[in-house]
C-alpha cells in the first residue's frame, strides 16, 4: 500500500500541495494506487460531532438506497465497531480482527470472513481501529478498501457509504474523504454540533485540493428546528438536504436493534421513512458540489444563539 506521512517541514513544498496546513497527514493515494479507487459505485462519507446520530443516518440511508434497488456497501471506521448492528442484529468481527486472525496475512481471508449482509441485503464491513493511541485509522480504511478490491466486492456495488467516527482530528480520520465523491455532514440545531460542522467543512476543503470529494450538503438530525443551522449555512455556503426530528421512534429502533425501516407502523416513523427515501433519490441522482468558505472559531460564537 501506498502509505506514508507528509513530515511538517515538508508541507507545501514539491509539486503536491499538502492536505492540510500545519499538519502531518496520512496518504493513501488512490491515483497512485489503483488497489484503493474505488470505481463504479457512487461513494459517501458520512461525518458529524461525535453522538450526532451518524451510525444512525448511515444505516438508515443505506436501507433507503436498497429500497430504491441499489446495491450496497455500509463501512464503519470506527474502533467500536457499531455502525452496522441496526443491520446486521449483532456486533460483527472487524477487519483488524479477522487479519489478526491470519497473522495480517489477507490472501488467507474469504469473503464471509468480513462481510456481512444485513436487513434488505445491505452488505456491511466494519474496519475497526488501532488500539487506542496507537496506530492510524488512516491505516485501517486503506487496508478495508484494498481487502474489498482484491475480493472483487466492489465491482457489484452502487453505493458505498462510509461512517466515519467524531470530528475530523487528523489525517487518518479524514481517510474516507480520499476515496468519496461527496461528504455529507450530520448535524443538530446547537452549538456543539454546528461548530464540529464547520472544522468538517474546513477538513473536506482541505482534502478536495487533492482528491474528487465535495460537499454535498448537511442532514439535520434530531432538529425540530433549523433556525441555527439554517444561519450557518448562509454564511457559509451549505445547504440542508434532509431533516430528521427529535422523535422516540428512533432512539427506540437502536435500542430494537432494528433500522427504522423494520419498526412497527406510525404516521411519524411513515414521515421518516419518506424522507431517508428522497434523500436517498436525490443522492443517486446527484448533487452539486458545493465550495464552501468555513468561518472562524470567533465568528461562529458571535454568530449562533439569540438576540
Amino acid at each position: 500500500m501506498n502509505v506514508a506521512t507528509v513530515p511538517v517541514s515538508r508541507i507545501g513544498k514539491g509539486p503536491r500541495p499538502a492536505d492540510g496546513e500545519g499538519s502531518v497527514q496520512v496518504h493513501m493515494d488512490p491515483s497512485k494506487d489503483p488497489s484503493l479507487k474505488i470505481d463504479g459505485a457512487k461513494v459517501f462519507a458520512i461525518y458529524g460531532k461525535g453522538g450526532i446520530g451518524k451510525s444512525t443516518t448511515s444505516s438508515n440511508l443505506s436501507v433507503a438506497f436498497s429500497k430504491l434497488g441499489k446495491r450496497v456497501l455500509q463501512i464503519g471506521c470506527d474502533p467500536k465497531h457499531d455502525s452496522t448492528f441496526t443491520l446486521t442484529k449483532r456486533m460483527v468481527p472487524t477487519v483488524i480482527d479477522v487479519l489478526e486472525t491470519v497473522n495480517f496475512h489477507p490472501e488467507e481471508l474469504r469473503v464471509e470472513d468480513f462481510v456481512y449482509e444485513g436487513y434488505n441485503g445491505v452488505m456491511c464491513v466494519e474496519a475497526g481501529g488501532p488500539p487506542a493511541g496507537t496506530g492510524c485509522g488512516g491505516y485501517v480504511v486503506g487496508q478495508t478498501v484494498k481487502l474489498l478490491k482484491e475480493h472483487h466486492l466492489l465491482e457489484e456495488t452502487d453505493v458505498v457509504i462510509f461512517d466515519v467516527l467524531g470530528d475530523v482530528v487528523c489525517g487518518g480520520f479524514a481517510a474516507p474523504l480520499q476515496h468519496a465523491d461527496r461528504a455529507l455532514i450530520v448535524t443538530a440545531n446547537d452549538f456543539d454540533s454546528i461548530f464540529a460542522m464547520n472544522r468538517i467543512v474546513q477538513a473536506i476543503g482541505a482534502k478536495s485540493k487533492n482528491y474528487n470529494v465535495r460537499l454535498g450538503g448537511v442532514i439535520a438530525n434530531r432538529s425540530d428546528d433549523t433556525d441555527q443551522i439554517d444561519k450557518y449555512n448562509g454564511r457559509v455556503g451549505l445547504q440542508t438536504m434532509a431533516r430528521f426530528p427529535q422523535l422516540d421512534v428512533i432512539r427506540k429502533s437502536r435500542l430494537k436493534k432494528a433500522t427504522l425501516f423494520e419498526m412497527d407502523d406510525s404516521p411519524e416513523l411513515r414521515a421518516v421513512q419518506d424522507e431517508y427515501l428522497r434523500l436517498a433519490a436525490r443522492l443517486w441522482a446527484g448533487t452539486d458540489p458545493l465550495i464552501c468558505d468555513p468561518m472562524k472559531d470567533r465568528d461562529i460564537f458571535d454568530l449562533l444563539g439569540f438576540d
